[in-house]
């Protein structure tokens, strides 16, 4: 049961809001955070060896087919890093590549946290359908971000 209890376009009406504030916010935050970080190797964003330089991926959701339909997020803050192609091929370039991936990892795992908030103003079943929604969303996206880096790890090494 919600704590607020709303009409229902209302409460439409709040979770677009909510959701374009929570996505706009965090990836603000993690565009403000230095490429120095997402440089270093961390364990969060290891290319581990099961996943076979990306190639898990692409084996297990056809990466390569549906990959190019994604939008990327730069084009809404109207600053950042473009992962639509390689800004270059020297080693140099790949690194930042893959930094960015790991940046863009980074904000759309964020992204799915506050999906639980949602249950404040959503009646249960609606709370249910914003965590599917924040994982759905997300996390093919998040799989493109560890394909590109599995790929360029592979190269890189």
């Amino acid at each position: 049961m919600p704590i607020v209890s709303l009409p229902v376009i209302w409460i439409i009406f709040i979770d677009i809001i909510a959701w374009t504030f929570f996505h706009l916010f965090i990836s603000a935050i993690c565009m403000r955070l230095p490429l120095a970080f997402f440089l270093k190797d961390r364990l969060l964003f290891q290319v581990f060896s099961w996943e076979k330089s990306g190639e898990l991926w692409q084996r297990l959701f056809r990466v390569k087919t549906w990959k190019g339909f994604l939008i990327d997020g730069t084009i809404f803050l109207k600053k950042g890093y473009s992962k639509k192609g390689l800004h270059g091929t020297r080693l140099n370039d790949l690194k930042i590549f893959a930094a960015e991936t790991k940046r863009a990892e980074l904000t759309h795992w964020l992204s799915i946290l506050p999906a639980p908030l949602f249950f404040l103003w959503n009646p249960l079943w609606a709370g249910w359908v914003m965590i599917l929604y924040a994982f759905l969303f997300n996390l093919p996206i998040i799989i493109v971000q560890r394909y590109n880096r599995g790929r360029i790890a592979a190269i890189t090494a």
